[in-house]
């Protein structure tokens, strides 16, 4: 390889690569996310969804969970957020179940929806909406779909779900891990993935793992056009 080709190959490979960091930081960030402090299977906890607002011009003026009903929560409570109302819908349960203090419940929350007052959240900004419930299912995950409604009346339905050894969908809904009843319990590597995942949604900031993933390749992607420039500079001088 000459060594104008060689300069031709390195300035297609890194903006290339650069390219890919930058869009996998991108969707990172994108995602609305959904993370515990406390909830674990068979318990009550405390359910943080971050709605980041991915429109250049327009705000997120609503946000509607759907709470999942198979099996139902007995009680789910929603803490309020300044400048935002919320409202529930309920389904009715057959059969009933018996909650913690032994009462019949005969309905359950299916949806819990978040109206803005004012401007709601605006462009590069994002907000968090908190709910209480319980007791969570005997299960490794939950997911909770939510759509997402700007002001101009476009939306975005996170609803897609995320199957195991199949890339991420364009829209996915938000998943919980649930941890065991466990305490002082190491986190395993895929809580540890999820936790990076959710921080990401949360902060704003690409997900650790796949920037570190994309920065490796680029790295290795011009390490490999500089092996060939040293290449090409010894075949010459000999």
């Amino acid at each position: 390889m000459s060594l104008p080709r060689a300069l031709v190959r390195l300035a297609v490979v890194v903006p290339a690569a650069l390219l890919t960091v930058l869009a996998s930081a991108g969707l990172a960030s994108a995602h609305v996310g959904v993370s515990s402090p406390d909830a674990s299977a068979g318990g009550y906890g405390k359910v943080v969804f971050s709605v980041p607002n991915e429109s250049d011009t327009a705000n997120t003026v609503k946000i509607r969970i759907q709470i999942p009903t198979d099996p139902p929560f007995a009680s789910v409570s929603v803490q309020p957020v300044p400048g935002w109302t919320a409202s529930t819908t309920k389904t009715p349960l057959d059969p009933p179940v018996t909650d913690d203090d032994g009462n019949k419940v005969t309905e359950a929350v299916s949806v819990v929806e978040f109206d803005a007052e004012g401007g709601g959240i605006a462009p590069g900004q994002f907000q968090e909406f908190a709910l209480s419930a319980g007791p969570f299912p005997d299960t490794a995950s939950l997911a909770f779909p939510v759509v997402q409604t700007y002001s101009d009346g476009s939306e975005s339905a996170w609803i897609e779900p995320s199957l195991e050894g199949q890339a991420e969908p364009e829209h996915p809904a938000p998943v919980l891990s649930l941890t065991a009843d466990t305490a002082g319990a190491a986190p395993s590597s895929a809580d540890t993935a999820t936790a990076a995942h959710e921080h990401a949604a949360t902060t704003g900031q690409p997900a650790g793992v796949a920037l570190f993933l994309a920065i490796l390749a680029l790295v290795v992607a011009i390490a490999g056009v500089v092996l060939g420039l040293r290449a090409t500079r010894r075949t010459v001088s000999s």
